[in-house]
């Protein structure tokens, strides 16, 4: 038997592979499919199910193309939900067979009404594992207010509900020794406050999550779970909505958004109103020239999530910046979410538009030392780290202004006056600048190395360090 966990760290995602005498099923498969066949045909494996822990909202799962690649059936837990692609809508209870392996669907609704869990019984007949998907998390269980926003009547308070029912009558009697495989680790923004870690045992985590502490009422539990709570990224919904409607080939997608532009068909497209460029270079390049009206979000850090919480038309046309032979990964990342309209990238990068004379644009970056210098003197800094980063520890007098939430607040900017902008380490703070620069301010200073470098610093007052609760 084997069971791998196959974790992406920029989703902070864990599908996995399991395989037993020939044969294999895959849990929660990401959008790029073949390497699940590939991993199947190396093993002289055959892929015999693709197990969906619930209608994920944070990702585009690869479960409608690995079915028409494989075969392979789809089986969801119990729902009322119609998918535009044949699916096994199986029953709480319900055993599947892999070689000399079982898995059993135990129905656990809370995280979403047709969240499941799968129990694996290994081929000594043991309960070895059991493969949580967004019920139960390392240190934190699944937020309660997602599927509200796709299923009508539902509210995060009865959700919570039945999260702590689940968690109490499926998840708390199974035996302490078996090991919780998650679909997500910290990072995610489908719980508040997530482990680094990505797999425990279950009776560790009876001992140290606070969700399955059995003295909790159910009163305490519901408000715990949905206290700390934030609007979550408006891409979720059209990711549930992709996952059950059924979505393009990723082959289809990845063909259109990886085709090379020249720079006279790139220009032509960035005078188009409903195409985006999307440059996805190092924070610290884009900031010294890049094309003008482009934003910043850097291949190097959360890009899909960003790209999910910022481009709010899902459908949006995107053309791409990319540092070279980088364009499939970009185009896939984007595919994740969600984004299937890549359009193409620019040729020879940045070098190519300079090279031919086009116009390029700046943003302002200075060290922390030359922050300090600055900062003697009375100046407007933005933070635009999550409130709950800012409530934990900021600098004093410090303007919080989320990056989530860009469009709404930063209307009450005055264009012409300067401001300081930071995150945690120099990524967000750019994304920030660059969109605002669209929006014609032009006075925005980015500080290179954001919070981190500031508080080592040590030339700046900051407020009294508190413990964050939610990392929402």
């Amino acid at each position: 038997m084997k069971v791998e966990q196959l974790y992406t760290s920029c989703l902070a995602q864990g599908a996995y592979y399991i395989e037993s005498n020939g044969e294999a099923a895959i849990i929660d498969p990401l959008r790029e499919v073949d390497q699940y066949i590939q991993m199947a045909a190396d093993r002289n494996a055959q892929i015999k199910y693709i197990f969906e822990t619930h209608f994920h909202a944070d990702f585009v799962s690869g479960h409608v193309d690995l079915s028409k690649k494989t075969g392979a059936p789809i089986v969801y837990g119990p729902t009322e939900m119609k998918t535009r692609f044949e699916a096994i809508i199986a029953a709480d209870g319900d055993v599947f067979h892999i070689g000399n392996i079982q898995l059993k669907l135990i129905h656990t609704p809370g995280h979403t009404m047709e969240s499941s869990c799968y129990l694996l019984t290994n081929e000594e007949g043991k309960e070895e594992a059991i493969f949580t998907g967004d019920t139960l998390f390392i240190g934190d269980v699944g937020r309660p207010d997602l599927a509200q926003h796709v299923v009508e009547g539902l509210t995060e308070e009865k959700l919570a509900g039945h999260m702590f029912d689940s968690l109490r009558n499926k998840i708390m009697p199974l035996g302490d020794d078996l090991i919780v495989y998650p679909a997500h680790g910290a990072g995610s923004a489908c719980g508040k406050n997530l482990s680094s870690e990505t797999s425990d045992t279950l009776g560790n985590q009876k001992e140290t999550n606070y969700a399955l502490n059995p003295e909790m009422s159910k009163e305490a539990f519901i408000k715990e779970l949905t206290t700390g709570l934030v609007s979550p990224p408006g891409y979720f919904p059209k990711n549930v909505m992709l996952n059950i409607q059924g979505y393009d080939e990723i082959d289809d997608v990845l063909k259109k958004g990886t085709k090379a532009l020249s720079v006279e068909e790139f220009e032509v497209l960035t005078e188009e109103d409903d195409v985006m460029i999307l440059d996805t270079r190092a924070p610290e390049d884009f900031a010294q020239r890049f094309i003008p009206n482009a934003i910043s979000i850097g291949i190097d850090g959360n890009f899909a999530v960003w790209v999910g919480t910022l481009v709010t038309d899902i459908n949006q046309k995107i053309i791409l910046v990319v540092d070279e032979g980088r364009e499939n990964e970009v185009v896939t990342r984007l595919a994740r979410v969600g984004y299937d309209n890549a359009i193409g990238y620019l040729e020879g990068g940045m070098d190519s538009w300079i090279t031919s004379g086009k116009t390029v644009a700046s943003i302002s970056s200075i060290s922390t030392q030359e922050f300090a210098k600055r900062a003697k003197e009375n100046v407007n800094i933005l933070d635009v780290r999550k409130e709950s980063e800012y409530m934990s520890e900021h600098i004093v007098d410090a303007e919080n202004m989320p990056l989530d939430f860009v469009y709404n607040n930063s209307q009450s900017l005055p264009q012409q006056d300067p401001y300081y902008v930071h995150c945690a380490g120099g990524y967000r703070s750019m994304i920030f600048a660059s969109i605002l620069h669209q929006k014609g301010y032009h006075n925005l200073i980015n500080v290179e190395g954001g919070f981190d470098a500031i508080k080592a610093s040590g030339d700046f007052e900051l407020t009294e360090y508190v413990c964050p609760t939610t990392m929402l």
